[in-house]
């Protein structure tokens, strides 16, 4: 079983920088801890098709999110760069008509809204502004 610290002050950055140091490092899977907002996070980055897949290790307090990070045929990572936007000391809130372009929209901005966590274009579409989480490119 594996055993996953519990006391981190911005899980949202600790699933970014878990996920960009296993991609850096060519890993496989990772392993994050399982949370509702982790679990948002991840649906975004599957549906988006940066990650292979994710799914849920473990019953109880010891719940794991295990994720699979996808590569092309030559081995080359399809995440290229991730920022957290909105941390625990500045949080970033923006109203739909200021949502942010990642990269002139190459990239994903992931922002949780009162309808829940999405990508900035689906916010745009559906007119509702939130807290912009972070950047994927």
């Amino acid at each position: 079983m594996v055993k996953l610290a519990t006391n981190v002050n911005d899980p949202i950055g600790d699933l970014l920088t878990r996920i960009r140091n296993a991609n850096l490092a060519y890993k496989d899977d990772l392993v994050v801890p399982a949370s509702k907002m982790n679990r948002a996070v991840l649906q975004i980055l599957a549906t988006e098709g940066y990650i292979e897949a994710f799914e849920q290790e473990g019953e109880g307090i010891e719940r794991v999110l295990r994720v699979t990070l996808k590569y092309s045929k030559k081995r080359e990572r399809t995440i290229s760069g991730l920022k957290r936007i909105s941390k625990p000391g500045r949080r970033l809130y923006t109203g739909h008509d200021r949502l942010p372009r990642v990269l002139g929209g190459l990239g994903i901005a992931i922002v949780s809204t009162s309808q829940g966590v999405m990508t900035d274009k689906d916010a745009s579409r559906k007119g509702i502004g939130g807290e912009i989480l972070a950047y994927v490119w």
